[in-house]
């Protein structure tokens, strides 16, 4: 089985909306569904889900000046997912460190 679940999104804006909303985000596998999403995050955290949203972000384009000319290229595009939990529930993503 591949991973689903790459690594929690640890932003000001995905911070914000976890306070508000209770709501976290992933960075998750590219061929990853939903019901797959929410099968791995109650697995993994033992929390209840109760919605998924998944979008894919793209790379943004890069350039930059060298010494024989500009170089342009693009940053990796992902998959995110943000995953609202129930009522009371919470994932503490730093009871580990």
């Amino acid at each position: 089985m591949q991973q689903i679940l790459i690594k929690p999104l640890i932003t000001e804006k995905m911070t914000a909306d976890t306070e508000k909303n209770n709501s976290f985000g992933f960075v998750v596998a590219d061929g990853a569904n939903k019901v797959e999403i929410k099968k791995a995050i109650e697995k993994e955290y033992g929390v209840n889900v109760t919605s998924v949203r998944t979008l894919r972000v793209d790379g943004k384009s890069r350039q930059r000046f060298t010494k024989t000319g500009v170089v342009k290229g693009r940053t990796v595009g992902y998959k995110k997912a943000i995953v609202s939990l129930a009522e009371g529930e919470m994932i503490d993503f730093y009871e580990n460190i």
